[in-house]
């Protein structure tokens, strides 16, 4: 596998697709601050890591609204192993006009396109959920 992160927003996507409640995903430092970031927002429920012996699992509850639709309507993968994608501090890109969330991966850690204009850094552009 090339792009563990596409493999993680991939997953996430064929879940709600499918309709699952949950879905597990290989754990990494990455993947744990970018669900931990989705269950700030609220897309997500919660998550809970598994231990398995190996590098872990992290198991992603999924949300719906009150018809069965799922709360993440799109999430896509912005900056990929062959063309990453940096944004400076003063232009981060914003997902659906700020109603969306974009998440980056800063000198100061991950976090959503928010908090990374109010700290002033920029990073690589991660993924947007909206």
């Amino acid at each position: 596998m090339n792009d563990p992160i596409a493999d993680f927003l991939t997953r996430i996507r064929n879940a709600q697709t499918a309709g699952h409640r949950k879905v597990d995903v290989p754990a990494s430092k990455l993947k744990r601050a970018m669900a931990k970031i989705l269950v700030d927002k609220g897309y997500i429920a919660k998550f809970i890591d598994i231990q398995d012996g190996k590098q872990g699992i992290i198991r992603m509850f999924l949300k719906y609204d009150s018809y069965g639709l799922p709360v993440i309507r799109n999430i896509n993968r912005y900056s990929k192993p062959g063309l990453r994608k940096y944004s400076g501090a003063t232009d981060v890109p914003r997902s659906q006009n700020g109603l969306g969330v974009v998440i980056l991966s800063t000198s100061k850690g991950v976090m959503t396109d928010k908090e990374a204009r109010k700290l002033n850094v920029g990073g690589e552009v991660l993924c947007t959920v909206y």
